[in-house]
This record gives structure tokens, C-alpha cells and sequence, in this order.
């Protein structure tokens, strides 16, 4: 279903479009869709160490929008996690230049301005929200509140949902992007390994080789899980 909000940019979606998320899901992301002039969004918790999960996300662009973000260590989201602010981007087109990798890739797709928000415990970040509009356009400081408090009040059920799901070794066909989360820092532990290097250090060689070859960064940390490629023989 879609319809209008009161001074949006035309019609926006009111119900994720995604047909196989759970009832939770749902009600996790249908509040932001209800409340704001956005097409879709997605929503993930961070942990100590840097790992991430992505808990619903209410369409298929909006899922490939997370997977660029995380692909390319670049965008929106990331910015979030360093400053712990909201980061608006009203217009994607004209911001493009911040971001290098992520705005060329973005190009593609449906999306013409980003809003991303912190999901906060006390001082610390745990998570964002990441919406998007398929048209460029602010949100005014209204909605910028709305959307804040919103993020919030996810904050509880989404780290509560994840921590379910990190007890939970079976996969989530209602949700394919914490699959591709797993199986890339499995890949990035394989690389730390071979190379004696730091996390983070590995999952950039990581990127940066899926980047250079042209290829996702999921298909090539299926070949380092499955064996056919070896870091030690790159360097």
C-alpha cells in the first residue's frame, strides 16, 4: 500500500514492500514509513567488536543500499557510527563527491536523498536506521525530530532482536543481508589469519579486492571461505 504524508515529496510507501518479513519485522520498520516522507529503510545493531547485523529491511532497493554501504566502507551509515549524529543528504546526486565509491556505485539506483540516524543506548551507538527517499528532499526539522524519536524507540527491540539472532545459527529467510554480515566476517577472520593482520585491516583487503575486480564483496568471501582464493598468494 502507499500513500501521501502531509507535505512529503509525492507518494511514498506506507507498509514495507518486502513480502517476507516477520510480524516483527514489520512492526519494527512500519512506524518510519508511516511517519515520514521516505520510500524505504533498513535497520541494523552494531557490536563491540564491529560486527554487523541487519535486522529488516523494507524493500529491495533499500537492502541494496546496505549492502553498498557495508561494501564499500563508505556513505551514510558509517558516518553515523563515527560521530554518533544524524547525517541527512538531501539530495545524493549533488553529495556524490564525499563519498567516492559509494556515490558511484549509488548511481543506479532509485534513491535520491538519505537519511540516516543513530539507535543510541545512553552514549554509545549500537545501531542506525538508514531511510531513503526515491526523490530528492529535506526532511524539515519536524520530521527530522519524528524521525530521531522513532529511531529510539527501536533501539530496545532491535538490540534484543539481534541478540536472538546471534544465539540463533539458523538462517533467516526473512532477512538475507545478516547472512552476507556472516559470511564476510568469516572471510575476514580467514584473511586475518593468513596475513597476520588486524580486523580491520583485513576486511579493507578484503573490499578493496572485490572493488578492483568487479565483483560483490559476498562472491569473494565465498571463494576465501571455500578455498579458491588465498591472501598469502596476492600479496
Amino acid at each position: 500500500m502507499t500513500g501521501t504524508h502531509e507535505g512529503s515529496r509525492g507518494a511514498q510507501a506506507d507498509e514495507p514492500q518486502n513480502p517476507v518479513l516477520s510480524e516483527w519485522q514489520r512492526e519494527l520498520l512500519a512506524p518510519f514509513l508511516k511517519a515520514l516522507p521516505i520510500t524505504g529503510l533498513s535497520l541494523s545493531v552494531s557490536g563491540y567488536s564491529g560486527q554487523e547485523s541487519t535486522l529488516a529491511v523494507s524493500d529491495a532497493t533499500a537492502t541494496e543500499l546496505s549492502e553498498l554501504q557495508f561494501a564499500r566502507g563508505q556513505g551514510p551509515h558509517w558516518k553515523v557510527l563515527a560521530t554518533g549524529r544524524p547525517v541527512l543528504v538531501p539530495d545524493v546526486a549533488a553529495s556524490a563527491g564525499e563519498w567516492p565509491l559509494f556515490g558511484e556505485a549509488l548511481a543506479g539506483l532509485p534513491v535520491g536523498a538519505i537519511f540516516a540516524f543513530p539507535l543510541r543506548i545512553g552514549a554509545a551507538v549500537v545501531g542506525v536506521v538508514d531511510l531513503y527517499s526515491s526523490v530528492p528532499g529535506g526532511l524539515d526539522v519536524r520530521q527530522a525530530q519524528t524521525a530521531a524519536g522513532l529511531a529510539q524507540a527501536a533501539t530496545g527491540t532491535a538490540v534484543r532482536r539481534a541478540t536472538e539472532s546471534a544465539n540463533d545459527d539458523a538462517p533467516h529467510p526473512s532477512s538475507p543481508v545478516p547472512e552476507t554480515r556472516r559470511e564476510v566476517q568469516q572471510a575476514t577472520g580467514m584473511i586475518l589469519a593468513q596475513l597476520d593482520v588486524s580486523a580491520t585491516d583485513a576486511f579493507y583487503r578484503l573490499r578493496m579486492h572485490a572493488f578492483s575486480n568487479g565483483r560483490s564483496l559476498q562472491s569473494v568471501a565465498l571463494d576465501v571461505i571455500a578455498r579458491s582464493i588465498d591472501f598469502r598468494d596476492l600479496e
